[in-house]
């Protein structure tokens, strides 16, 4: 069974609360399946975009790093993205040290 796109969202905005780290629902997609894609703002100018990939190979799902680079693009390729996806989650994480906690247990 998986858990729908708004509770995963909910709970993952809770974890990062809770590490002090700053996050925002900019783009809220479909309440059960819409794709979830996390912006990182290092809050100098850049920004980084994950999404989740499916390793068929070693049968585990993880976050992958989409794209990096000028904030101004990274937001021009998230809208170009809404534009083609209106189901599509966008979670922007502001954090200076570029935590995202994406790679710890549970997520």
């Amino acid at each position: 069974m998986r858990l729908t796109a708004d509770f995963w969202v909910a709970a993952y905005i809770a974890r990062l609360r809770q590490a002090d780290i700053p996050a925002f629902v900019v783009a809220h997609g479909d309440d059960t399946s819409g794709m979830v894609v996390i912006k990182l703002n290092t809050l100098d100018g850049r920004a980084r975009v994950f999404h989740r990939m499916h390793d068929l190979m070693a049968d585990e799902t993880r976050w992958q790093e989409m794209q990096a680079g000028p904030e101004g693009e990274i937001d021009a390729t998230l809208a170009r993205q809404r534009a083609m996806d209106p189901d599509l989650w966008v979670i922007e994480v502001e954090d200076r040290a570029g935590r995202h906690l994406l790679d710890s247990g549970g997520l």
